[in-house]
């Protein structure tokens, strides 16, 4: 098979949707049932928890089995491989170096003599995850979402995700969630975990902000109720774009390629690229790794549907149609790719030169994985340490400070007729002393 080609001149911001067939979610038809769900986990805390988890995962809870055990923990970790536990181990050791350089310290500095002003920073009290447990199982996820929230300082972490057939969360989700301390590990999933983190239940606690992916139930639920806690960006299907010149070697941007959509068929794959010839060869290689996929049902369908090869005029070009699509994951495979970074404005995560795969970054090589979709990487950045974190800022003034800046401030509180502002600038000038 082969891959759906077109010139780049073919690529604007008006024809971006015609080419990328980015899928919106519709929330509006779902939304009088997710309400309806929110409503009764909100009147009948546990109970609608029990009643919504036998309805949607066919598993019959007891009030006191919503909550994940002690016995289960160290169940989990029985049935986890060695070799997987080594792997998390490794995760949540980058995950934490990478977290660790983005912190800063309170700080304050002279804005004029007399006038100190700065920032303070204070973590979140209660944070909940959700990770989803149907289609696949994803222990990487919270580790991508815990490593930040232990970074900024969280000292109180909820975790949610729906149980399997055998009543238990899944042990490796189980086993990346102890070994950051979590054990407030709640078997609820869908609309009704978020609910129940918003509202509390008996059970459940009351969260803050609620971040981690999910279903269209789970991110509907979301904006329903982002105006009672805090919600991370919605997450959609997985994007890649590959920028890639007459160096890059074909097998490697074939590979990368497959990667990223084998994850679900709504997923979306671009090359881009100035060379003719790496086209070709690309094409001609293409359907050697496809066929030997064990995900090839997914793979062809997004090949088919949502991929696309880019002819570039030249590697400014590559870069000028990167920066308008705002791919999830971007990776340049040229001969300098550094060089690019510069000119590189909208992406969620971007990856350098030919021995750095999405994967790495997917999994254990410290940067998170989290990260905006759909071009929203136009606005948001992905997930980090200041998701977790409140920024505070502080002024403190002397008399002399005071003073310099109150003409200023009375210029502006009478222009704007708030004379209360005024006169409390204008008590403290009376006082001498």
């Amino acid at each position: 098979m082969s891959i759906k080609e077109i010139n780049s001149n073919q690529i604007s911001e008006e024809t971006l949707t015609k080419y990328i067939p980015r899928t919106t979610t519709q929330i509006e038809s779902i939304q009088d049932s997710v309400l309806s769900i929110i409503h009764e986990v909100k009147e009948r805390g546990d109970n609608a928890i029990i009643k919504f988890t036998k309805k949607f995962d066919n598993v019959e809870l007891s009030t006191s089995q919503i909550q994940v055990t002690e016995s289960e923990i160290s169940e989990a970790y029985e049935k986890s491989d060695a070799d997987l536990i080594k792997a998390i181990h490794q995760a949540k050791k980058n995950l934490i170096k990478f977290q660790r350089a983005q912190v800063r310290e309170d700080w304050l500095i002279e804005i004029e003599k007399g006038v100190t002003a700065g920032q303070i920073y204070r973590p979140l009290e209660v944070l909940g995850i959700y990770i989803p447990g149907g289609k696949a199982i994803y222990p990487s996820t919270v580790l991508m979402i815990a490593a930040p929230a232990h970074v900024a300082g969280v000292k109180d972490i909820i975790l949610c995700s729906p149980p399997q057939q055998d009543n238990k969360i899944a042990s490796s989700i189980l086993v990346a969630a102890n070994e950051f301390g979590i054990k407030k590990i709640f078997k609820v999933g869908g609309a009704q975990a978020i609910a129940a983190m918003a509202y509390g239940t008996k059970t459940i606690p009351k969260v803050q902000k609620v971040i981690g992916p999910g279903s269209i139930w789970v991110i509907a639920a979301k904006q329903l109720l982002s105006n009672i806690i805090a919600v991370d960006s919605p997450a959609g299907p997985s994007e890649i774009l590959i920028i890639c010149d007459e160096f890059a070697n074909p097998n490697y941007v074939i590979v990368d390629l497959l990667s990223q959509i084998e994850h679900d068929p709504d997923n979306i794959g671009i090359i881009v690229s100035d060379s003719v010839d790496l086209i070709n060869q690309i094409q001609e290689k293409i359907d050697e790794y496809v066929v030997n996929s064990r995900r090839r049902d997914i793979i062809e369908k997004v090949l088919t549907n949502n991929s696309l090869i880019i002819k570039a005029e030249d590697i400014e070009d590559c870069i000028r149609i990167s920066n308008l699509i705002a791919p999830e994951h971007l990776e340049i495979l040229t001969k300098e790719p550094k060089k690019l970074l510069k000119k590189v404005v909208n992406a969620g995560a971007v990856f350098l030169g030919p021995f750095s795969p999405v994967s790495l970054g997917d999994y254990c090589a410290g940067t998170n994985h989290v990260i905006p979709t759909g071009g929203s990487a136009k606005i948001y950045s992905g997930l980090n340490l200041y998701d977790f974190l409140k920024t505070t800022d502080v002024l403190k003034c002397e008399r002399e400070g005071l003073i310099k800046l109150s003409s200023t401030a009375i210029k502006l509180s009478e222009f704007e007729g708030m004379f209360s502002h005024k006169r409390s600038i204008e008590e403290r000038l009376k006082d001498k002393n």
